[in-house]
């Protein structure tokens, strides 16, 4: 898939479904997935959290994070986040559109912002909150087989959680979740 395919794919469909869980006073938040643009195809930039981290700590993860109250919007936290977390500055990045928000365990409702970033973006890692960043084909991303599904029940209703592997690394769940979503999203 290159570029005009995902805008295409992206910008033709509804988003898909998210996960939601039947929880109330959640805290608003917003993470970029960005989509890097590299000449032998797309690939995802993620991240592995500080294993310093009090929450969510040596997990993987997109830049994002909590709305502060500066922020005009729930794209501007993504875009402020992946700055503060990667270095990567805003107007590096072409937002492209969001997928449904998706409920977290954690307490949170994230917004995932879809973004576009040239290939030779600048990699600051704050390492009190990122031990470091790769990148991953979408390609891998997108293909659902790849998608392991696990069942838990939570307050007596099932939840299906994902488990994505790349190389040494596992990613799951609200990132997990994300990718999912995009895969159904971009399948339609």
């Amino acid at each position: 898939m290159d570029r005009n395919e995902l805008l295409t794919r992206f910008q033709l469909q509804q988003p898909a479904p998210a996960h939601r869980l039947a929880i109330g006073g959640l805290s608003p938040a917003a993470v970029l997935i960005p989509v890097v643009m590299r000449d032998k195809g797309l690939s995802v930039l993620l991240t592995r959290r500080s294993p310093r981290l009090r929450h969510h700590g040596g997990q993987i993860s997109f830049p994002g994070g909590r709305q502060d109250p500066g922020d005009e919007n729930l794209i501007a936290t993504a875009l402020r986040e992946t700055e503060e977390e990667l270095g990567i500055p805003p107007r590096l990045i072409e937002v492209i559109g969001t997928l449904n928000p998706l409920n977290t365990v954690s307490r949170f409702e994230v917004l995932p912002v879809l973004g576009l970033l040239d290939g030779n973006y600048p990699l600051i890692p704050n390492a009190d909150e990122v031990e470091y960043a790769f990148e991953v084909p979408l390609t891998h991303l997108l293909d659902r087989r790849n998608h392991l599904p696990l069942t838990i029940v939570r307050g007596g209703k099932p939840h299906t959680l994902y488990w994505i592997s790349w190389h040494q690394h596992f990613i799951w769940g609200a990132t997990a979740s994300m990718i999912h979503q995009l895969a159904q999203h971009l399948a339609r």
